[in-house]
């Protein structure tokens, strides 16, 4: 049994609170300091601070990613290989198959999955990420990878990370081989809220998931989305999950609700919320890569994503995201290099 189901069935207990101060201090010892992340009651105190200590909190989220990730914001671009008809019943999600929403499925060829890599490097990103709307990849979806990353390779200098779905073993090692350098699988939510979410497939199965590819040599990308109806609690019961997850990289999804899904009417999470998340999730997670993904645009805007950078965040997706607009990649190339914030170079030939 792997050593996280051991913790997944704990009880959250509600310790003795510290004065606001206090947690912030105890935050700067822990996180910047020694590099340690919250604890689930830490980080919860942090989800709970009032609006005016959000200044203070964003400056020590920005001072622990400094010592701990360093200054560099890694860029990344997304392209779905497969878009629509996904089986699944994620209530977030547009591309489901299951219900009425405008979204319809498509497949891109592996020309233009090229051509999109290549504009994507011209931006200086040093990541492209290929996705897919499945449950999981059949073997005509892994021999058109495959085919993808080795003319992706061929052509472009830059890294390829997938995201297929739930893989077997055979299947984590089979995209290493290919040259998949980083597997995003997000857990999406926190263990005690995700039925609430999602109902054909577990939380076990996405964190199974993410063991395979950790055992196949790939990095391991997986996060999520807040503002999806959860408590305070479980937000930090997804922060600290992750944590113990201890991927490489962190997508922080903020909830856009989409036309034809069950989460269609919920409310957008408001700014001040999405800025205590992000500094929170720092705090959880001092030396991960967290990156600001969709939602931002909305929860957050021009002003919030730039508080966001200058708040623990250090990557950033570019362009537009699978099935909503994102900001011109233009836009926000000329926002970091208002904020002084230099893109990761690429640090390995691929």
């Amino acid at each position: 049994m792997s050593c996280y189901k051991l913790k997944q069935h704990s009880i959250f207990i509600h310790p003795r609170r510290i004065a606001v101060s206090d947690i912030l201090e105890l935050a700067r010892e822990k996180a910047l300091e020694k590099g340690e992340g919250l604890n689930q009651a830490e980080v919860l105190q942090i989800l709970e601070l009032p609006d005016e200590k959000i200044p203070e909190l964003m400056e020590l989220a920005h001072q622990v990613r400094l010592k701990w990730c360093g200054e560099d914001v890694e860029v990344e671009g997304i392209i779905s290989l497969k878009t629509g008809g996904c089986p699944e019943d994620c209530h977030f999600c547009s591309q489901s198959g299951l219900f009425e929403s405008p979204v319809r499925a498509v497949r891109l060829d592996i020309a233009e999955l090229v051509e999109a890599a290549k504009q994507t490097a011209k931006t200086g990103a040093t990541e492209f990420c290929i996705v897919a709307a499945v449950k999981g990849p059949d073997e005509r979806l892994m021999k058109q990878v495959g085919d993808a990353v080795a003319a992706i390779h061929s052509e472009v200098d830059i890294n390829v990370a997938a995201s297929l779905g739930t893989l077997t073993r055979e299947q984590a090692q089979r995209l290493k081989d290919m040259g998949v350098h980083r597997y995003n699988h997000n857990l999406e939510t926190s263990r005690s809220y995700f039925p609430n979410v999602v109902t054909t497939h577990s939380w076990d199965e996405r964190r199974e998931t993410l063991e395979f590819v950790r055992e196949a040599g790939m990095e391991v990308c997986s996060g999520g989305i807040v503002g999806m109806g959860e408590t305070p609690e479980q937000r930090a019961e997804f922060a600290v999950q992750l944590a113990e997850a201890d991927p490489t990289e962190v997508p922080m999804n903020f909830l856009d609700p989409r036309p034809g899904t069950p989460f269609q009417h919920m409310e957008v999470m408001s700014a001040e919320d999405s800025l205590r998340a992000v500094g929170a999730f720092r705090l959880a997670m001092p030396k991960t890569t967290l990156r600001f993904a969709g939602g931002r645009e909305l929860s957050l805007g021009d002003q919030g994503t730039e508080q966001g950078l200058l708040g623990g965040i250090n990557a950033i997706i570019v362009g537009n995201y699978l099935t909503t607009l994102g900001r011109p990649m233009e836009k926000d190339l000329d926002m970091m290099d208002r904020l002084h914030l230099p893109i990761k170079a690429l640090n390995s030939a691929v």
